[in-house]
């Protein structure tokens, strides 16, 4: 059995980018993103925890297109790395955000952190055979 999973590692990859990819457009990405000015005005301010307080619309709507965008292209395997290393970025903001809300800790950024984990070892991996950016 577990030689034919080692063999099978690109379809292990492909189940991977699908679900993690669906999943975020679904429940991160397109919410926010038809939620409008006023969502990615309340999103872009997360930036001030970074010394960032111009234009909070348009870092909400970069974070918001990372979380559409960029899981689209994961999941399809285009840009691959790039949409990986944009949504690592946008997950440190993310857990920074959590982690220095009133009352916040580690398990409050605990989320974004191990998504962010995800995405980053994805840049190392690749995105595999089954992707449109095939290694």
């Amino acid at each position: 059995m577990w030689a034919f999973l080692s063999r099978n590692r690109d379809a292990g990859i492909l189940l991977l980018r699908l679900g993690l990819g669906g999943l975020f457009i679904w429940v991160h990405g397109w919410p926010k993103l038809a939620g409008g000015v006023g969502r990615w005005k309340e999103l872009g301010g997360a930036m001030e925890h970074v010394g960032i307080t111009f234009w909070p619309v348009m870092w909400g709507f970069l974070g918001t297109m990372a979380e559409t965008l960029g899981a689209l292209l994961i999941l399809i395997g285009l840009f691959f790395r790039p949409a990986c290393l944009v949504l690592v970025i946008t997950m440190t903001i993310a857990a920074i955000t959590s982690y220095s809300k009133k009352g916040g800790s580690l398990v409050e950024a605990s989320h974004a952190i191990e998504v962010g984990i995800v995405f980053l070892s994805l840049i190392f991996i690749g995105p595999g055979k089954y992707s449109v950016d095939r290694d």
